[in-house]
C-alpha cells in the first residue's frame, strides 16, 4: 500500500508517522526547509499515545509532482491548510498518471465543503472527508506532537458514497493509538465542528482572546449566539443536519462544557494572524456565507466577521 501525503503539518506529520508504524509506504509532499528537515531526520510523532520515530530512509520526500512515478499511489491524504486546495486540486489532476486506478483522496481538513476542489476533476467515488478534532502540534518541522484527544477521527464521504472501503484506513489509524471510525453521517459530525470553529475562531482573533473569554462578556455572547443561530438556519435550508436539532440545544453544551473544557485555547485563525499568513476563514465563515446567499437565508453576522479578518487579512 503506498500512500502521498500532501501537507507537512503537524497534522500530515503525525498522520505520516502514524500509517508507517503500520508497514504502509509512506511519502510525503513538502517543500523548503520542512523538506530538507525531514530527509535529514525523519519524522516522529510525541505527545498522547504512542511514540514513533522514522529515519531519512523510511519516508520517501517529493518537492515535485513531476518526480513522483507513475502507478505509485493508492491513496493521498490532504492535509493541508485550505486555502491550498485550488493549487493541489489541479496539480493532482494534472499529474493523474502518478494515482493508481482505484485510488482514494482523504481530505484531513477543517471547514466544510473542501471535497468539491477535488469534485471538480475526480470522481464522486475517489473523495472522502475527514472530522480530525485530535489536537496536534508541531515542535519543529519534522515533530508531530498529540496534544489533546476527545473523540475519534471520523472517515466518510460527503456524496454518501460507502465508507467501507476505507476501513483499512481507519484500522491502521486506530493501530496506531488514534481511535478512527467510518460514518455514514460525516456531514453531521463535520458541521458540528463548524459550529465550534466558526463560532470562537474567528472572534478569538479578532479581539486577540482565549475561547473562554468570549464567553465572559455579554457582547460576545450575544454575537457568538447570532453566529450559532444563522449557522442553525443554513444547516437546514442547505438540507444538512448535525449532532443537534436546535440552536438552543447546542448553545446549552456549548457555553456548558465545550468551551470550558477548550478555555485557554487560542484558535488556529488566531495563529495565522499572529504569525500574518492568510486564514482558512473561506472554508469555515466563508461557507457558512455561501450557502447563506444560495438559500436566502440571513448570514448577516456571519458576514461582519468574514469582513473583519479579511480586513486583517489585507494588510499582510
Amino acid at each position: 500500500m503506498n500512500i502521498l501525503v500532501i501537507g507537512s503539518g503537524a497534522v500530515g506529520i503525525g498522520l505520516a508517522a502514524s500509517i508507517l508504524s503500520q508497514k504502509a509506504n509512506v511519502s510525503i509532499y513538502a517543500r523548503g526547509e520542512t523538506a530538507k528537515k525531514i530527509r535529514e531526520d525523519g519524522i516522529k510523532r510525541i505527545g498522547l499515545f504512542k511514540h514513533y520515530a522514522f529515519s531519512k530512509d523510511d519516508i520517501t520526500v517529493y518537492d515535485n509532482y513531476s518526480k513522483i512515478p507513475k502507478n505509485t499511489f493508492d491513496y493521498v491524504f490532504i492535509t493541508s491548510k485550505t486555502t491550498s486546495n485550488e493549487d493541489i486540486s489541479q496539480k493532482l489532476n494534472e499529474n493523474k498518471e502518478i494515482l493508481k486506478e482505484n485510488f482514494k483522496i482523504i481530505i484531513f481538513q477543517n471547514g466544510f465543503g473542501n471535497d468539491e476542489y477535488y469534485l471538480r476533476y475526480f470522481d464522486k467515488k475517489n473523495v472522502f472527508s475527514a472530522r480530525v478534532i485530535t489536537g496536534f502540534r508541531r515542535p519543529e518541522r519534522n515533530i508531530s506532537e498529540i496534544t489533546v484527544y476527545t473523540e475519534p477521527i471520523l472517515i466518510g464521504s460527503l456524496q454518501k458514497e460507502n465508507p467501507k472501503q476505507l476501513q483499512i484506513i481507519a484500522d491502521m489509524i486506530t493501530s496506531s493509538g488514534i481511535k478512527c471510525e467510518l460514518t455514514n453521517d460525516i456531514d453531521k459530525y463535520l458541521w458540528a465542528k463548524m459550529l465550534y470553529n466558526c463560532t470562537l475562531n474567528p472572534l478569538g482573533a479578532i479581539l486577540n482572546v482565549n475561547y473562554g473569554k468570549l464567553t465572559e462578556n455579554d457582547y460576545t455572547i450575544e454575537l457568538m449566539n447570532k453566529i450559532i443561530t444563522e449557522i442553525f438556519n443554513v444547516i437546514k435550508a442547505s438540507g444538512y443536519s448535525t449532532l443537534w436539532n436546535e440552536p438552543e440545544e447546542y448553545r446549552d453544551i456549548f457555553y456548558s462544557k465545550l468551551v470550558p473544557d477548550t478555555y485557554n485555547h487560542f484558535s488556529s485563525t488566531h495563529q495565522d494572524i499572529q504569525k500574518k499568513i492568510k486564514t482558512e476563514i473561506d472554508s469555515l465563515t466563508g461557507k457558512v456565507i455561501e450557502l447563506g446567499e444560495e438559500n436566502n437565508v440571513d448570514v448577516s453576522t456571519n458576514k461582519i466577521i468574514y469582513n473583519l479578518i479579511k480586513a486583517i487579512e489585507s494588510e499582510f
